[in-house]
């Protein structure tokens, strides 16, 4: 039973009139009360890692947009994503939650200190390397490596030539001379790749308002050592039911194996796969919502999840048990590196020459297909290949790869979401890849 704004503004006589929901999943569920004095309250109740039933408050009823007041729609949504913690295994929510706001204020006092050092820097004339070591701190130091492998890369190639001129000093020339001197050794993809991070940190210089101009704007990374081969294998028919033959056999661990099929099923990004929360999946609904943060154009995306891929989370749920992150890493407080899948299935292609030295794997041509070397990305591709050989519209297809759509007035007035179309389209994407396995020879 769900709680009505009529109830919430009832007047009370006596004692404390009190309202519960159902519980949301099993995990909790929203309490409302109104006091002898007047004050109407929202509580998310749940039971905690013991067993003690805790209620706990979550805000005061008023109109939406009142100063310190939530609607009853904002708390019946604040309360779902609270059972969605506690139903991905954070029992205490009470404790959780104060861990979060001490965490937080931890980083609002590090952007304070930030924010005066650049101030300072900003008072300064800044070299290159000084800069360079702001960008360290403040931006690479939340990469998984701490930007270790960056700070390798500039300190080889970028630094001895500009590291002691001044920021504003810096001009296209500059640039252009340390990625000549990369080129010159033959190696065209690091140039364009040492390209790319000087323009990064440049560009995060005046984002800072530390600088003025970014000096790498005009120059166009396609020039730099040739333009780049877009990719565009697809796997066929044939080749997708002799994935399935050979995965059993590949070395591969059970949950990477699951991992192909799931990105093959919604046409996912493998990143977007190995960050999901069990949190972010409603089994009940068949829904796999892709939180803003973890998608590449930074906006949440909504899988449909078909049966196909459905089938697949539960069988990876019931290998991974119920930890926050659906592909938990060995020390269980973190997702695995978004680049392990590729890694694992890139070591299982390897040439008879590549296998020689291949230490990785016991099986480097254990993934080997006929139409040559293939990764957890051609699986989105292949996927929506697959859509729109069944019939599904390009602009669905677009939706569901959540490609942001480049036309400004197609953004700004076509604002139908396509979620009937795009639910539509997964499941015969998996109807089609169920169908395909179960044609293959074991």
């Amino acid at each position: 039973m769900a709680i009505t704004d009529k109830q919430m503004s009832s007047k009370v006589e006596g004692k404390d009139k009190w309202f519960s929901e159902t519980a949301i999943w099993g995990h909790g569920s929203l309490v409302g009360r109104i006091t002898v004095s007047g004050e109407r309250l929202f509580y998310f109740r749940y039971c905690n890692g013991e067993g003690v039933r805790v209620t706990y408050p979550i805000g005061t009823y008023g109109r939406e947009g009142k100063e310190g007041c939530m609607s009853l729609a904002q708390a019946s949504v604040l309360a779902k994503e609270l059972a969605g913690l506690h139903k991905s295994g954070i029992r205490d929510i009470r404790e959780y939650l104060a861990s979060e706001q001490a965490r937080k204020l931890v980083e609002r006092d590090l952007e304070l200190v930030q924010l005066q050092e650049e101030r300072e820097l900003k008072a300064a004339r800044v070299t290159v390397a000084a800069l360079f070591e702001h960008w360290l701190r403040v931006d690479l130091v939340n990469r998984k490596d701490q930007g270790a492998e960056i700070k390798r890369m500039f300190l080889k190639d970028v630094l001895p030539l500009i590291g002691d001129m001044a920021v504003e000093d810096v001009k296209k020339g500059d640039v252009t001379r340390v990625v000549d001197t990369i080129l010159g050794r033959g190696v065209n993809r690091m140039a364009k790749l040492i390209l790319s991070l000087i323009r990064q940190m440049f560009r995060s210089a005046v984002d800072r308002d530390m600088l003025e101009h970014d000096p790498t704007a005009s120059i166009r990374k396609a020039k730099i050592g040739g333009r780049s081969t877009e990719r565009d294998r697809v796997l066929d028919d044939g080749e997708i039911r002799a994935l399935a033959s050979l995965l059993p056999s590949s070395g591969l661990i059970s949950s990477t194996q699951l991992a192909i099929w799931i990105c093959l099923s919604t046409c996912c990004r493998i990143g977007e796969l190995l960050q999901a929360r069990w949190a972010d999946i409603d089994f009940e609904e068949g829904v796999w919502v892709i939180p803003a943060e973890h998608s590449k154009n930074g906006k949440p995306h909504t899988v449909f999840l078909s049966d196909f891929a459905l089938e697949h989370f539960r069988k990876l749920q019931a290998l991974k048990g119920h930890a926050v992150w659906c592909f938990v890493n060995r020390t269980q407080d973190g997702h695995v590196s978004t680049k392990t899948v590729t890694k694992q299935i890139s070591d299982r292609q390897k040439s008879e020459d590549q296998a020689v030295f291949n230490n990785r794997s016991s099986k480097p041509q254990a993934l080997l297909l006929p139409g040559g070397k293939w990764t957890p990305h051609d699986l989105r591709r292949t996927g929506a290949t697959i859509m729109t050989k069944l019939g599904v519209l390009p602009e669905v297809a677009e939706r569901c790869l959540n490609h942001t759509e480049e036309n400004k007035v197609k953004r700004v007035y076509q604002r139908h979401n396509y979620h009937k179309e795009m639910k539509e389209a997964w499941a015969r994407l998996g109807t089609y890849i169920e169908q395909l396995l179960k044609e293959t020879v074991p």
